[in-house]
């Protein structure tokens, strides 16, 4: 059975909907040729998702011995965190709803067999 090399951030502060764009870019790719995807990608996103791809390439480095040119994205998903909530008035009493929409990040590679 092949070994999971996992890496997750929580709470990061891009939406969900927008990181899901850039893991889509980089699902099943090598570990090497994603990481030169998302240093050219022009998205905030994928500046969160690059970090936490190097991440993952350092764990099976140092923990599991695994050389990064053997390494494939195995599994990437992107899930709503909490959503902060807070109010701005607006005319006539009313007030607007103002949602700061955050995400949790999991990447999961494997060796290549």
């Amino acid at each position: 059975m092949a070994t999971d090399i996992r890496a997750v951030m929580t709470n990061c502060g891009v939406s969900a909907q927008k990181v899901r764009l850039v893991c889509d870019m980089v699902r099943g790719q090598p570990a090497s040729r994603a990481m030169d995807t998302l240093k050219f990608t022009p998205k905030v996103a994928a500046h969160h998702v690059r970090k936490l791809l190097a991440s993952a390439i350092a764990n099976a480095e140092e923990n599991f011995g695994v050389s990064r040119d053997d390494l494939f994205i195995y599994h990437i998903a992107a899930d709503e965190a909490p959503t902060r909530k807070w109010r701005r008035f607006g005319a006539r009493g009313r007030f607007k709803p103002i949602l700061r929409r955050a995400s949790h990040i999991t990447v999961i590679l494997r060796e290549k067999e």
